[in-house]
């Protein structure tokens, strides 16, 4: 069952890129739209070796941060923006 939506006051630029989006992909608006849905909301699969990469370059970058225990106490103590 197909259900319908309105999305309103969609600022200029975003639609421009929308519609060349679309144009570029041969597709109407509102299959461009449905498109980018559909892929925001599908779960990526990434495999344990790109995880575990990514999560080494991420160590990587801020190994010269240290967090300290007391630091994480206070943060949760003051709570989290």
């Amino acid at each position: 069952m197909a259900t319908t939506i309105t999305v309103k006051n969609i600022p200029a630029g975003l639609y421009a890129r929308l519609k060349r989006n679309a144009a570029q992909r041969h597709r109407s608006i509102n299959s461009e739209i449905i498109a980018l849905i559909e892929e925001a909301l599908t779960p990526r699969k990434i495999e344990p070796k790109e995880l575990l990469a990514s999560a080494r370059t991420l160590r990587e970058k801020t190994a010269r941060y240290r967090i300290s225990h007391d630091f994480v106490a206070q943060a949760k103590r003051e709570g989290r923006p």
